[in-house]
């Protein structure tokens, strides 16, 4: 598993006040998770934001680096971002040890082309996106790949066809689909309404005869 460093605080400071001050100050307030214990420190805006932009999404170890206590390994559980304007309001980390097994939640990504779209214009659906493993620190897995390519339409590509590396286990479904190839949809074509014709309406044929009775009379 790939790792990162970055610089972090201890924090005394607390609150919605104080947090809205460091903000100012392009400091991030996060957490440190670790058993039942929770420390605040602090984290660059600047820092933080890069992190995040180089992850992208993918499990990476973070070695938090402190000038007043030794450093400390931690995985990134979440962060928060302001839902207006998208700025970094907090971030939570969770403590790990390199001798201790977790559990942690990888994405899974379709890598090549499935055989069933392009040769037969089949349509794939992608239905699990991320899977939970449990390894040790080390072990993590930024993503997981599937190969796709030999897909046919019908076919499926489950939990249990992929193929991790030792000490790797996975906790979802065996069974559970990850993606499959279902065959195209085709539109019916619905045949245009004849057109209704109004049949011509004659005089009926009594009344007719009244008319000419009324003439001759005449």
């Amino acid at each position: 598993m790939e790792s990162m460093t970055i610089n972090a605080e201890k924090r005394e400071e607390t609150g919605k006040g104080a947090a809205r001050s460091m903000r100012r100050k392009n400091m991030i307030p996060a957490i440190l998770y670790r058993g039942g214990e929770s420390t605040p420190i602090k984290i660059s805006k600047k820092e933080l934001a890069q992190f995040i932009n180089t992850t992208a999404g993918e499990q990476v170890m973070v070695n938090l680096q402190f000038t007043d206590s030794p450093n400390r390994l931690a995985i990134m559980k979440e962060y928060q971002l302001d839902p207006a304007i998208g700025d970094l309001l907090h971030a939570d980390f969770f403590e790990v040890l390199l001798t201790e097994e977790l559990k942690v939640t990888v994405h899974v990504a379709p890598v090549g082309e499935s055989i069933g779209v392009k040769r037969d214009g089949g349509i794939l659906q992608h239905l699990l996106r991320e899977i939970e493993v449990e390894c040790l620190p080390d072990k993590i897995p930024g993503h997981v790949k599937f190969d796709i390519s030999g897909l046919e339409i019908g076919q499926s590509f489950r939990v249990s066809d992929l193929k991790l590396g030792e000490g790797i286990k996975v906790l979802n479904d065996p069974q559970e689909v990850i993606a499959n190839v279902i065959a195209p949809v085709v539109e019916e074509v619905v045949a245009p309404a004849e057109a209704v014709v109004t049949p011509e309406v004659t005089e009926p044929e009594v009344i007719k005869k009244g008319k000419k009775e009324e003439e001759e009379k005449a």
